[in-house]
């Protein structure tokens, strides 16, 4: 590929590098320059432009893309369309992502133009989630690269997704005086979303006393089933201790006590009747991410996982900061403030506005998406922050530009809003609850996202949290993860009210006021509410400019 600026007579055919703006019309980066194009470019007065010339051999960046993305979407996983140089690739299935590290490094090493990047090792996945994503650099690349970038991809299953089996669970819990019945209430509620991404169930559920021979009677007495998940009421932290010696004495083995996670150094993993049998650390009991997470992940992907499994997971297992939590076992089965994150849906078409996105208009010079998103990250009680884009991607996310969130990709945003909102709770995994936020709400406060999630409880009543306006429910609303596969179940242009009107008895109210009901879908209604419309503002500027005297 020849690369620079090239005298408009001698263009035709090239790829222009950079977009060119030709009165209304504007003729996009990665264009072939047709004679057409050569004319309009002519009637504008440009002489030179900055394009591409491709050599024998070489292919342009979405050819590029598409041939490594079509060899390397097998295996559980799917590519998607190429544009601007890039092939994003999607899970088909729930599961456990599988990146062969060695190969990736080798494909990244053929050409500096060619990149493969990728979730983590180990990474758990909702079906459409996308893994991984090929990104040609420059507008165009040698054939001979790609080619050998398919090669690679053929000998060698470079993504792999392990997919997540429905299993039978049995879950104990053992009890000491003075352990509340609401913490181990919310133990199984917080176990069974955990298990909610494979489709497993707690067939049974036994609570002994915390000694060796009620433990070993209850596992003696259990259901078959496919896993074994005993949570005690204190840690284990030797081999002789209540639970180790409880599953030997049940006539199974330990195969590991402890890891290199923190928090979930106290796990345990044993065998019972064949079958796998975790010892909980105290952690589980909480939804946000530990290492039992990890090894129950792989389990439910149908990978084995032995002590030496264990023992490597310590690179990337500190996974919070250990002088921010209680002293050990200080507070071990006590109950946790919920985790709240808010995902804002910011993926739709804009299309009541007949044209302008009305994330884009500006309130007091800022973009209502990023007035939003600011909002939420001012809410003091919120955990993570996410946003989820699809139409007009790049200008909604360069309108939140150092912002601490997490971007949240939808490429099925034509598919309507329940697609959207099974991204948001997709990404959320470690949550009690996901506040669902819209984008367009402009008199909405932190202190109002407050209120929400303060009147939120994991499950039973409160497990939705509701605004409401004068006794009308309005947005947003906290909705807990328990209800996580109706979410994943949704389909069309539908948000959460059918699930919240299935589950009256455990919505409570807040009233938040008039801010829950304004929200801005057309242009009158951003003018209303004291917005300017993003066209607007740019003839606006135009015309101040054109006021200016000369210098």
């Amino acid at each position: 590929m020849i690369f620079g600026d090239i005298p408009i007579g001698e263009a035709e055919g090239t790829i222009l590098a950079h977009s060119q703006k030709l009165g209304k019309r504007r003729l996009k980066k990665g264009t072939r320059l047709s004679p057409a194009d050569i004319a309009a470019l002519r009637e504008t007065g440009i002489e030179l432009v900055t394009a591409a010339r491709l050599e024998p051999g070489d292919l342009t960046e979405d050819q590029a893309a598409a041939a490594i993305g079509a060899a390397l979407g097998r295996a559980g996983i799917r590519a998607g369309e190429a544009g601007t140089g890039r092939v994003n690739l999607f899970a088909e299935t729930a599961g456990l992502f599988l990146p062969d590290r060695a190969a990736i490094d080798a494909l990244n090493a053929i050409d500096p133009g060619v990149t493969l990047a990728t979730l983590g090792e180990y990474a758990p996945v909702e079906a459409g989630r996308m893994v991984a994503t090929v990104k040609i650099i420059p507008l165009a690349v040698s054939g001979a690269a790609v080619e050998v970038a398919v090669r690679l991809c053929s000998r060698n299953a470079v993504l792999r997704l392990a997919p997540f089996s429905p299993k039978r669970v049995v879950l104990i819990q053992t009890e000491l005086p003075g352990v509340k019945p609401s913490v181990l209430d919310k133990t199984r509620a917080v176990t069974e979303t955990r298990l909610s991404a494979s489709r497993s169930t707690i067939v049974s559920e036994i609570r002994c006393a915390h000694e060796v021979g009620a433990l070993t009677d209850a596992l003696r007495r259990r259901e078959a089933a496919d896993l074994t998940l005993i949570f005690g009421a204190s840690a284990v932290i030797d081999g002789g201790d209540v639970i180790p010696a409880a599953i030997a004495t049940a006539g199974g083995r330990i195969d590991h006590l402890g890891m290199p996670v923190d928090p979930g150094n106290l796990l345990l993993l044993g065998t019972l009747d064949g079958r796998p049998a975790l010892g909980a650390p105290g952690c589980a009991r909480s939804p946000k991410e530990n290492g039992f997470d990890w090894v129950l992940d792989r389990l439910l992907a149908d990978l084995p996982v032995s002590g030496d499994d264990i023992r490597k997971m310590g690179v990337g297992g500190l996974l919070m900061e250990i002088a921010s939590r209680p002293q050990p076992r200080e507070a071990e089965g006590a109950p946790e403030e919920p985790v709240v994150d808010i995902v804002i849906l910011a993926a739709g078409r804009s299309s009541r506005m007949g044209g302008p996105n009305k994330l884009l208009s500006t309130f007091a010079g800022v973009p209502l998406i990023r007035r939003s998103t600011e909002t939420a990250l001012a809410a003091k009680r919120a955990g993570h922050v996410r946003v989820v884009v699809g139409h007009m991607r790049e200008e909604i996310v360069g309108a939140l530009g150092g912002l601490a969130i997490e971007i949240v990709e939808n490429p099925a945003f034509a598919d309507g809003l329940s697609t959207s909102l099974k991204a948001g709770f997709a990404a959320s995994s470690g949550a009690d609850g996901i506040l669902v936020m819209l984008a367009d709400q402009p008199f909405l406060t932190p202190a109002d996202l407050d209120r929400l999630i303060a009147a939120f409880v994991p499950s039973g009543a409160g497990s939705i949290a509701a605004a409401f306006d004068r006794g009308r429910r309005r947005n947003p609303v906290v909705v807990s993860t328990v209800y996580r596969p109706e979410i994943m179940a949704l389909s069309g242009d539908v948000g959460a009210q059918g699930i919240i009107a299935d589950h009256p008895d455990a919505v409570v109210e807040v009233e938040i006021g008039a801010a829950a009901s304004v929200d801005v879908d057309t242009q009158d209604a951003v003018r209303a509410a004291g917005g300017t419309i993003a066209r607007e503002h740019r003839n606006m500027s135009r015309r101040s400019d054109s006021s200016k005297p000369a210098k």
